[in-house]
């Protein structure tokens, strides 16, 4: 998997609407960075994944920017995740994705699959 920050959308409401790329991007990622690493436990655990994650909310966002970043620039991939929906929109990611750009840092987006 290519260094970079994975934006995973993850279900509103039905876990089965996650799309097969997103389930592939959170279990090869290095890490995922979750706004509730709770409730994203619980979609990981649906999805029989396990995987280390850091927490990334409103409260913590900006400390924690230079260390995802930095894992991105020593070739690991991360995966943001919000608790439901696209991250960026109104859920943490907006400083992050904001700052990882301006330092070049590649980024890709991956959807929900919606029946």
């Amino acid at each position: 998997m290519e260094s970079a920050i994975y934006i995973v959308a993850t279900p509103i409401g039905n876990l089965g609407d996650i799309s097969q790329r997103a389930i592939e991007v959170l279990g090869n990622a290095d890490l995922i960075a979750a706004e509730d690493t709770r409730h994203t436990k619980k979609l990981l655990s649906h999805l029989g994944i396990q995987k280390e994650m850091l927490s990334l909310h409103e409260h913590n966002e900006r400390e924690r920017v230079d260390q995802l970043v930095g894992l991105v620039n020593q070739g690991k991939s991360v995966a943001l995740v919000s608790d439901a929906g696209t991250p960026l929109i109104s859920d943490p990611g907006y400083v992050l994705v904001s700052q990882a750009r301006a330092q070049g840092v590649r980024f890709y987006l991956f959807r929900v699959h919606v029946r």
